[in-house]
């Protein structure tokens, strides 16, 4: 497995990150037995967030990761509240509200402390100091090790760098979505900043899944990019061709990819070894890259 130092952090965290949202707590054995078996690989790196399953993931995930936890990099976020007849949840990045999930969130846990304590979101709107405030009072007082935001909106995660000390940005980035590559990127990279890539496999449209309208691409675009990874299972599986894609970016330290199974733990495991420069290349030609539209 290799490892990258997340930002300016000093923390070498997996490439192959293991995205906690899919892991279901009424299959409790299976989600233990599912971690076990990623820690025993090598991947040191877990994210969960306290919106999953209304906090449920996190006591399946805290549970799991006790036996380890000063070996491993354990991330949640907040955010996001639910509402009171559970109908679903509204935008909530107050400072009052941060602190208490965070409190909820180590409990939930069952840790002192969180690695990266993540804002799930964010908007212009926001009264973005008052959220910094809210993180940089947990850090001080020990009860998060680095902060970070989850926003694909390049107008947020601006403001964020120019005005915060976050070390990461977790954003959707694939080869269908390369909206990131045009200025949030390079940016993301010259400040040091450490970027947690999802939806690296874009719904599963660069493995298996039929074509379907992505974002900006029609269906014609996503059949010719398919294709284009197709002539190249000889060489490598297309899973590795997609993590490669997002990986071979200074700036990215890590995928964080959802696992469901020990079938699907071991492929992504197998995707994570490196593939020609030339290969990579061949494919970032086959489509023109989507640029941001909005929030910029």
């Amino acid at each position: 497995m290799e490892y990258r130092v997340l930002g300016s952090t000093g923390f070498s965290v997996s490439v192959l990150g293991f995205g906690c949202m899919s892991l279901d707590s009424t299959a409790k054995e299976e989600g233990l037995r599912l971690i076990e078996e990623a820690i025993a690989a090598g991947i040191n790196f877990f994210d969960t967030a306290d919106l999953y399953e209304k906090g449920e993931n996190e006591k399946l995930v805290g549970q799991a990761l006790k036996p380890y936890r000063k070996h491993i990099f354990l991330a949640t976020k907040a955010g996001n509240q639910w509402r009171a007849d559970g109908s679903g949840w509204d935008w909530n990045p107050r400072r009052d509200y941060i602190l208490s999930c965070a409190e909820q969130s180590l409990k939930r846990l069952g840790t002192d402390y969180i690695d990266l304590y993540q804002l799930h979101g964010g908007t212009i709107e926001d009264d973005i100091d008052d959220t910094i405030d809210a993180f940089e009072t947990l850090k001080q007082q020990g009860k998060i090790r680095e902060y970070g935001i989850s926003s694909i909106r390049p107008n947020v995660i601006g403001e964020y760098v120019n005005r915060s000390s976050i070390e990461s940005v977790m954003l959707q980035y694939s080869l269908l979505d390369r909206r990131p590559e045009e200025t949030v990127l390079p940016l993301l990279e010259e400040h040091h900043k450490g970027v947690l890539v999802r939806g690296a496999l874009a719904q599963g449209l660069l493995i298996n899944k039929p074509a379907k309208e992505y974002l900006g691409h029609n269906v014609r675009d996503v059949q010719h990019l398919q294709q284009a990874l197709k002539e190249l299972t000889s060489s490598y599986p297309p899973q590795q061709m997609a993590l490669q894609y997002v990986l071979q970016r200074p700036a990215v330290t890590s995928v964080v990819a959802g696992v469901r199974t020990s079938g699907q733990l071991k492929e992504l495991l197998a995707a994570v070894k490196p593939v020609e420069p030339a290969d990579l290349q061949q494919l970032s030609a086959v489509l023109l890259p989507l640029v941001y539209g909005q929030h910029r």
